[in-house]
């Protein structure tokens, strides 16, 4: 298992971790609509330097927010700077919505797009 501080071995997986909003917070909800709509702009720069192949987003909460699209849903969302991108449960305990079963399904859905 791979943690924020192993970066050199996320990079050697081919993997990276970032965030819209550099801030740590208890709930989503504690986030302002503009402080997340304020970190795409970073981020679209951050996947056109790096090139991933695919990009996830995790909460479907703040992807609507961050690309004003209501209706997003957990699943393959529009490209982003030409990667592929998902979006996915956030994995938090607090996410009620979604239990282990339902958050493997999911992340596995996204593992078998990216590389087959």
């Amino acid at each position: 298992m791979l943690d924020p501080s192993d970066e050199a071995a996320i990079r050697a997986a081919g993997l990276g971790i970032t965030n819209l909003v550099a801030r740590a917070t208890a709930r989503a909800d504690e986030l302002a609509h503009h402080e997340i709509r304020a970190g795409v702009a970073p981020l679209r720069r951050l996947v056109r330097r790096w090139q991933p192949t695919a990009v996830a987003f995790l909460g479907i909460s703040t992807y609507r927010i961050a690309f004003d699209a209501p209706r997003a849903s957990v699943g393959a969302a529009p490209d982003f700077e030409a990667a592929a991108a998902w979006v996915l449960p956030n994995p938090s305990g607090l996410n009620a919505h979604y239990q282990q079963p339902d958050l493997t399904a999911a992340y596995s859905k996204l593992r078998m797009a990216a590389v087959g």
